[in-house]
Formats: structure tokens, sequence, C-alpha cells
């Protein structure tokens, strides 16, 4: 079988790069059995197009690379 390589590539213009962006971020809330906030860390990252811009979420690459997969593993399904 020949070796086949396909890159999840960017909706608006089929560039295959993107380039990480990382957003870093405090989530404060309260709690019933105290006055004090607590917080949460959370660190998003997601991805940016470097023709266009465009922004993805790891999510939509995952389900992107899904795609490619199932493609591939059941052709005729599109």
């Amino acid at each position: 079988m020949d070796y086949i390589q396909e890159y999840f590539i960017c909706d608006e213009c089929d560039n295959k790069n993107f380039k990480r962006i990382y957003n870093f971020s405090l989530g404060f809330h309260g709690v019933n059995f105290s006055d004090a906030l607590i917080y949460d860390k959370m660190n998003i990252e997601k991805y940016q197009c470097t023709n266009c811009n465009k922004i993805f979420s790891i999510d939509a690459i995952q389900d992107g690379l899904s795609k490619i997969k199932i493609r591939h593993k059941n052709p005729d399904l599109g």
C-alpha cells in the first residue's frame, strides 16, 4: 500500500500552516461554605492560520483530523 499523508487545512484559505496561541486566565468563584473566593487557572490553546489568521480550537482541529481518518478508512463515505 502507498503511503498517504494528509494535513488539516484551513477551511477559509486551504493553508496547512498554523501557529499556536495561548490564553492564560484565572476564573474566580465563591463556594457555599466560605466567603473567600476560589480560583481556577485555565490555559486555553488555539491555533491561528498563518495565511488568513482564522483561529481554530484544538477540538475543531481534532474533529477535522477525525474526518480525514474516516474518509480513508471508509472511502465510500466521502
